[in-house]
């Protein structure tokens, strides 16, 4: 299998829900969503881009692909489940880190856990860092620090 090794990644993850071209789209919403405070019940399918920069058009490094769902009935929540599938460093490419896992947008700074992988970050575990960087209603970008240890 090799040797363990740790990787440190930098990104930005961009979550646009509105607009012509969104790429988090709800799929699904309990009775009583629309009435929530948090939008409890709400769930949304994701094809996110992951760029270097906060700035949208800065470098492509992959798609966050996957789905959240509004888990909190009083706090705003989610438990995501999503694969981070990097497409521009020739190392990386195709390789995925794997993240379920609750986030509580409204804290500042929290932690999600990285529960698996593929290629380059086989058998990964280890967690991200996730910063709010910028809301704009219902958008969001945020910072995303990793600390990946894998084969």
């Amino acid at each position: 299998m090799g040797e363990e090794k740790m990787t440190k990644l930098h990104f930005y993850f961009h979550d646009v829900i509105t607009g012509r071209n969104p790429v988090a789209v709800q799929i699904a919403e309990a009775p009583g969503t629309k009435s929530s405070p948090t939008r409890y019940g709400a769930m949304f399918m994701i094809d996110d881009p992951l760029t270097e920069g906060p700035n949208p058009r800065s470098r492509l490094v992959g798609r966050a692909q996957g789905f959240y769902g509004h888990s909190g009935m009083n706090e705003e929540s989610l438990t995501m489940g999503m694969s981070l599938v990097f497409t521009a460093n020739e190392k990386f490419n195709g390789s995925t880190i794997s993240v379920i896992s609750r986030n509580p947008i409204e804290h500042t700074d929290r932690e999600l856990a990285i529960v698996g992988g593929t290629g380059y970050f086989r058998f990964a575990r280890g967690f991200i860092s996730a910063k709010t960087y910028l809301v704009s209603g219902p958008d969001a970008i945020v910072e995303y620090d990793c600390t990946i240890v894998h084969y």
